[in-house]
């Protein structure tokens, strides 16, 4: 049910005409009479939506958004505490610091803008849909976010990479879906190349799910 309610979520699949989707369903499960044909039914049902071109192409492309409430930038969260994640440039998890009864007088956690606003405007992006695209945002200590600031990312994150090995640098990108010398690329070769990265890392956290295994 877990496999479920994430595609149900990421896919907005009950967010148009939810009555009429919900009968249908509800009707795919009026056979099944059995604990294994009930999960038959649900399974062939995901891998129907779920296939490889919504991965690889569909999912990329909604990402390409900079919604708030993005449907795919909350899978990809939910998705780093379900492989027990490192924050960006930290050594602490995301799933921990995510956790509502960690209360703090401020957000342990911050949206921190990989190329910042002030740095991309610099360089000529104006348009906030640009700046504020999902790809654009990561999860960072709040004192981190702040010693950020606006700087450029060619000179803040090399900095940061010497807190870590190179395994836990590798690592830790991976998670985040930064490509190799990402700091360096052009901001829409990144976005696309990030987009593509984030879907790969949903896709993993979903498949987590599968068999009732997930992060604590």
């Amino acid at each position: 049910m877990a496999r479920w309610f994430f595609m149900s979520s990421l896919t907005g699949r009950y967010t148009s005409s939810p009555e009429t989707r919900m009968d249908q369903d509800l009707a795919l499960l009026r056979v099944p009479s059995q604990p294994e044909e009930f999960v038959r039914v649900l399974e062939k049902e995901m891998a129907a939506v779920l296939t490889r071109d919504y991965w690889e192409v569909t999912l990329p492309n909604e990402l390409a958004t900079a919604s708030a409430q993005s449907p795919g930038q909350a899978a990809f969260f939910a998705s780093l505490c379900l492989l027990d994640a490192p924050v960006l440039y930290s050594s602490m998890k995301v799933r921990d610091l995510l956790d509502p009864s960690a209360r703090a007088y401020k957000s342990a956690l911050e949206r921190h803008h990989l190329f910042p606003r002030k740095y991309l405007k610099r360089q000529g992006v104006s348009d906030r849909r640009d700046i504020n695209q999902v790809a654009n945002y990561a999860l960072v200590e709040w004192h981190d976010n702040i010693r950020i600031n606006d700087r450029p990312p060619a000179e803040y994150a090399p900095e940061y990479e010497r807190r870590f090995s190179p395994q836990e640098l590798k690592e830790m990108y991976r998670y985040h879906a930064l490509p190799e010398g990402w700091y360096a690329m052009d901001y829409p070769e990144f976005l696309e190349k990030r987009r593509r990265l984030m879907a790969a890392v949903i896709r993993e956290g979903f498949e987590r799910l599968r068999g009732g295994h997930g992060a604590g």
